[in-house]
């Protein structure tokens, strides 16, 4: 699917992912999964190791492959 964005909308789209250091692809869909899929709900930590590891967690919006993780790749 291709969509054709307003430069309006594509500025707001571009500042919004820089911002929170992500593309405006990840911004696009985020917007477009809440608006259609509606969010999801909330994990309720079972213990405190749980509460504990969901305060601790952050989401950086990017998964990196496998073969980033290898030795070879950590000190490139």
């Amino acid at each position: 699917m291709v969509l054709e964005l307003t430069p309006q909308l594509e500025t707001a789209l571009n500042e919004q992912a820089q911002r929170r250091g992500v593309s405006p692809e990840a911004i696009a869909v985020e917007a477009l999964r809440e608006r259609f899929l509606g969010k999801v709900p909330p994990i309720v930590p079972q213990d405190e190791w749980e509460r504990g590891l969901l305060e601790a967690a952050r989401d950086w919006g990017v998964s990196l492959p496998d073969s980033a993780l290898t030795s070879e790749e950590l000190y490139d």
